[in-house]
């Protein structure tokens, strides 16, 4: 909790703009300030972006728990699973067939972004339900796995095709969506972002019971009046409502579902979802404050994707490592 606001509290004092930190105080705290541009950076770029930064890195990260979970398999992620990769594709259909023009199309700034979240979603979905029929056939979860990267693969390969067939405008956009950022969320839109993260964290807190149950086996779990496909399939539906929304605004962010639950599970040496949930999202909010502290510290903003792989891979190289000494479903 303390490394989470210490950074949250770097991240709106520090930006490419140097703003004096006495400043930054009487902004926040209402006192004002002489200068109007510092009160705009503050109030409607840097604030907002410390709230989008931990809210989507709490998502990401439960997100990653449930699937780590659901399928008994601590390299699941949305990533790996191809759960981003389907919201991207929804993303894409919705800029690339419209040429980046999807705000002019529904007639307001509010549809373009309502539109973007549906297609988000609508393309987490059908990764999730490929995922939940392949499941019910396939029971190795490296199989399934290895089915999660294939989806992952052939709708990156449509998102290609889609590139190549449209608009340089709607190209341009793309590409920008798919830096990844946390600075994309206005404070219009927030209400939105942050309520429905809010209700879909709380609703993964209330699946402590099965998820425990779940890490002893499908057959436990049944015996102990665990419906588990139905545990499954909500599991599944709140990991595809998080990831979606945090993908439609924020973009593709790789590499936080898959290494944060991992952190956690270190930190606390328990695999008990009561104590591990909380904490998944402590972890995950305070690493995408950490990643968007360090994308803002020079003079030019680096995109998020080119900062979490240099965080994620050396963390998953480790568990690979030492995978056999880290027991993680027990």
């Amino acid at each position: 909790m303390a490394t989470t606001l210490l950074l949250a509290v770097a991240c709106v004092l520090v930006g490419s703009v140097n703003i004096p930190a006495a400043q930054v105080w009487s902004i926040v705290t209402g006192q004002g300030c002489d200068n109007e541009a510092w009160t705009i950076i503050v109030l409607e770029a840097r604030i907002p972006m410390v709230v989008t930064a931990a809210l989507a890195g709490a998502a990401l990260a439960v997100s990653g728990l449930l699937l780590q979970t659901s399928f008994n398999n601590p390299l699941a992620g949305p990533s790996i699973l191809g759960v981003s990769t389907g919201a991207g594709l929804g993303v894409a259909i919705v800029m690339l067939a419209m040429g980046g023009t999807v705000g002019g199309f529904f007639g307001s700034s509010v549809g373009s972004y309502v539109a973007i979240l549906m297609g988000a979603l609508l393309g987490a979905a059908l990764v999730l339900a490929l995922l939940i029929v392949f499941s019910s056939i396939v029971k190795s979860s490296s199989v399934l796995l290895i089915i999660g990267i294939l989806v992952s693969y052939l709708a990156s390969s449509i998102i290609s095709l889609l590139n190549s067939l449209a608009t340089e405008e709607g190209m341009a956009s793309y590409v920008a969506w798919g830096f990844g950022t946390f600075s994309s969320v206005t404070p219009s839109q927030m209400p939105v972002f942050a309520s429905t993260i809010i209700v879909s964290l709380m609703a993964s807190a209330l699946m402590v019971k099965p998820l425990n149950a779940m890490l002893l086996g499908t057959r436990y779990a049944t015996n102990i009046g665990v419906n588990v496909r139905r545990s499954r399939n909500l599991m599944l539906l709140v990991t595809g409502l998080l990831t979606a929304i945090v993908t439609a605004f924020c973009g593709p962010i790789g590499f936080l579902g898959l290494v944060v639950p991992h952190v956690a599970r270190l930190m606390l040496a328990t695999s008990n979802h009561s104590r591990l949930i909380p904490a998944t999202m402590l972890a995950g909010a305070a690493t995408a404050l950490l990643c968007s502290l360090l994308s803002v510290m020079g003079s030019h903003v680096i995109p998020i994707n080119a900062i979490t792989p240099v965080i994620g891979v050396p963390i998953i190289i480790y568990l690979i490592v030492n995978r056999r000494k880290i027991q993680y479903f027990n």
